[in-house]
């Protein structure tokens, strides 16, 4: 019975994220997808062999980590909650972003970027990207299980353009979504972010990639491209069971994330066949509140159609592959 209210109120498309999970094959596959995530990084840790120690300097400490085992969080761990709740994202010397669970590979100075500090252009752009990678995670799992689901991919973070977006395959000719469906996908959005969960990171090779993606056409195809660019690594993102290729760095944790809407989610004229649709939203870290009139002025520009990259049958991933993000990208 509430199955099926649920679909006579929201329609034929639309489906609780957790009545989806026990009806849908596609579990099968995240399964398939995270058992090989996790097998490559038991691999690589186990492969790390004799521990050596390196020197990581933050302001005025300086701390004694394992090489290629500890990461900035472990860092920010030793300086207190407050530090390591409100950390965005690592700069290793002065000039290179790096991801808070990625593990560091040779001493360092250490800086902890965090949404308050003088210059937040860097921490929008990480925030804006991981909401990207999380609206992904979301439409992948909010539709019916005979609604066709591949991502396909999503460009680089552009906070002046008024939305994040992820560019999505659907098995829909020409669906309009109501304020309903808008509203469930919001509200899917935001329990997904109230689990708390941490958003991992690995580099893996090639064919690694071509295995976790290969049931995804799209990755599938731009994968090579993106290992020829990055030493034949792709970097990978994995937060509860989704997983996805981004150039990084994200956010630690998804309880970073503050108020959500999916605001929009338009069908591209695009030379691909299935159709594509560009789904839009607009969020605000959760340590940055605004009033509630102010906010709606920022989920009406989150309606217009984002100006980003439109996919291209011929092109490959504007999100490119560099693990390794300076501070003038």
């Amino acid at each position: 019975m509430a199955l099926n209210s649920f679909r006579s109120r929201m329609g034929p498309k639309l489906i609780n994220s957790t009545l989806r999970r026990c009806l849908s094959s596609s579990v099968d596959e995240l399964e398939r997808q995270c058992k090989i995530f996790a097998f490559e990084k038991n691999r690589q840790q186990e492969a790390v062999g004799r521990v050596e120690k390196i020197e990581v300097q933050h302001e005025n400490d300086v701390f004694v980590m394992n090489r290629n085992i500890s990461t900035p969080f472990d860092c920010a761990k030793h300086l207190g909650e407050m530090v390591r709740e409100r950390s965005v994202v690592g700069l290793m010397n002065g000039k290179t972003l790096w991801h808070m669970h990625k593990p560091l590979p040779d001493s360092c100075v250490l800086e902890l970027l965090h949404h308050h500090v003088p210059n937040p252009q860097v921490v929008n752009k990480v925030f804006w990207r991981t909401c990207s990678f999380l609206l992904g995670a979301v439409v992948s799992q909010a539709f019916k299980d005979n609604v066709q689901v591949h991502l396909h991919s999503f460009p680089s973070p552009n906070v002046k353009s008024g939305s994040f977006i992820y560019d999505v395959q659907l098995g829909l000719s020409n669906w309009e979504p109501t304020v309903a469906e808008l509203k469930v996908l919001s509200l899917e959005f935001i329990k997904f972010c109230q689990k708390e969960q941490p958003i991992e990171c690995l580099d893996v090779n090639r064919n690694t990639a071509l295995e976790i993606f290969e049931n995804n056409p799209h990755k599938s195809q731009q994968i090579p491209d993106i290992a020829a660019h990055n030493s034949n690594k792709v970097t990978l993102f994995k937060v509860g069971s989704h997983i996805d290729i981004s150039r990084g760095p994200m956010l630690p944790n998804t309880n970073q994330m503050g108020r959500v809407t999916v605001t929009n989610a338009i069908k591209l004229d695009t030379d691909i066949k299935e159709p594509i649709y560009r789904f839009q939203g607009v969020a605000l870290p959760r340590s940055i509140r605004i009033n509630h009139f102010a906010y709606s002025l920022i989920e009406d520009r989150g309606r217009i159609l984002n100006s980003g990259r439109i996919p291209s049958e011929q092109g490959t991933f504007n999100e490119d592959n560099t693990f390794v993000a300076h501070l003038n990208q």
